[in-house]
């Protein structure tokens, strides 16, 4: 049997499965989007697919904890934009 990755949600804290979450990532260059595919290069940080844990990773700043660095309005709402127009 095989070991399933588990992840944290930045918005809930809970761990889930790998496939569960959906990944944000920061690469390089600093900057920020979301990894549908889970396999582009950077950091990454997970956010369940539930609305309510992007607003509320938002209100704990769980992405900038993640990143340990400060992360700008404009890239929460370029995240908020691009998360409802995928749901």
């Amino acid at each position: 049997m095989r070991k399933v990755p588990l992840r944290k949600c930045t918005g809930c804290t809970n761990m889930k499965d790998k496939k569960e979450l959906i990944r944000v990532v920061k690469n390089t260059q600093g900057e920020y989007s979301i990894d549908f595919s889970g396999k582009q290069a950077g950091r990454g940080a997970y956010i369940c697919k539930d609305y309510n844990c992007l607003k509320l990773a938002i209100k704990n700043r769980g992405l900038e904890r993640s990143f340990k660095s400060a992360v700008s309005k404009e890239i929460y709402d370029k995240l908020l934009s691009e998360y409802k127009e995928n749901e």
